[in-house]
C-alpha cells in the first residue's frame, strides 16, 4: 500500500509545486480579506510578538532541541499519514540533530514536511478545537495561535541552510518553487482558524479557489484565448 502511494505522491511533486507558485498571487491577495482590526487578530499579533520576546530569554539549547524534537515528528507524522510504519525517532544529544526511521521506500513529502508544515501549530488548533467544545474561544487563544505562527516561522527560518541534509534529497529548485507559497498556505490557514475555527480555515481554502480562478481567466484573457 504505502508504495503505491509513494509512486504516486511522487509523481505529484512539480505539479503541487506549480499549483503553489501559480497559486502565490492568491495567497498574497488573500490577505486583503482578513480584518485585521478585529480583536482576535490583535491577539493574534501580540501573541506572535510574545514569541519572540520569549525566544531572547530561552536557552538555545533548550530552543534548538525543541526544534530538533518538532522536525522528526513532522517527518514522522507524514511518515505515517502516507501509510509508513514508523520504526523510531533518535535526537543526537548534542542537539545537532535527529533521524526518524520508517518502513519502505518514501516520499518526496515526508522529506519537505518539517519546512512549511507547523507539527505544533497543528497540535494547538486541535486542542483549541476540543477546549472550545466547551468554552468559548477567547483572546488568550488567540494569542496562542499567533505565538505558534511566530514559532514556524522561526523554525522553518533557522532549518533552511546549506548545511541542511534534506533539501538536496528533493531538490534545490523544487524548494526555491515549493517552499514559499507552501508557508504562505499554512499561515493564512492558521490566520482563518484564529477569525472561524475549522469552518474558516475552509472558508479560506475557497477564497484561494477563488482567486485562482479569476487569475487563470486574466491569464487567458491575456493570451487571447
Amino acid at each position: 500500500m504505502s508504495n503505491i502511494f509513494d509512486k504516486f505522491i511522487n509523481l505529484m511533486k512539480w505539479p503541487v509545486a506549480l499549483w503553489l507558485l501559480f497559486s502565490l498571487p492568491a495567497f498574497l491577495k488573500s490577505v486583503d480579506y482578513f480584518r485585521f482590526a478585529d480583536w482576535k487578530y490583535l491577539a493574534l499579533f501580540a501573541g506572535f510578538f510574545c514569541f519572540f520576546i520569549a525566544r531572547s530569554f530561552m536557552d538555545s539549547s533548550a530552543r534548538v532541541g525543541m526544534e530538533v524534537l518538532a522536525h522528526e515528528l513532522t517527518h514522522a507524522f507524514f511518515a505515517l499519514l502516507t501509510f509508513h510504519k514508523v520504526k523510531g525517532i533518535s535526537i543526537n544529544p548534542d542537539d545537532s540533530g535527529g533521524n526518524m526511521s520508517f518502513e519502505g521506500e518514501g516520499n518526496w513529502l515526508i522529506i519537505i514536511a518539517p519546512y512549511f508544515f507547523p507539527f505544533f501549530g497543528m497540535l494547538a488548533m486541535i486542542s483549541i478545537s476540543i477546549y472550545t467544545i466547551f468554552a468559548p474561544m477567547n483572546l488568550i487563544l488567540n494569542g496562542v495561535m499567533g505565538f505558534f505562527i511566530g514559532y514556524h516561522l522561526d523554525t522553518v527560518w533557522s532549518q533552511i541552510h546549506e548545511k541542511q541534509t534534506d533539501l538536496p534529497k528533493v531538490g534545490y529548485y523544487f524548494c526555491a518553487v515549493f517552499l514559499l507559497p507552501a508557508n504562505l498556505w499554512m499561515i493564512g490557514s492558521m490566520m482563518a482558524f484564529n477569525s472561524r475555527g475549522w469552518q474558516g480555515v475552509l472558508t479560506y481554502q475557497r477564497l484561494i479557489s477563488y482567486l485562482n480562478d479569476k487569475n487563470f481567466g486574466y491569464v487567458l484573457n491575456f493570451l487571447g484565448l
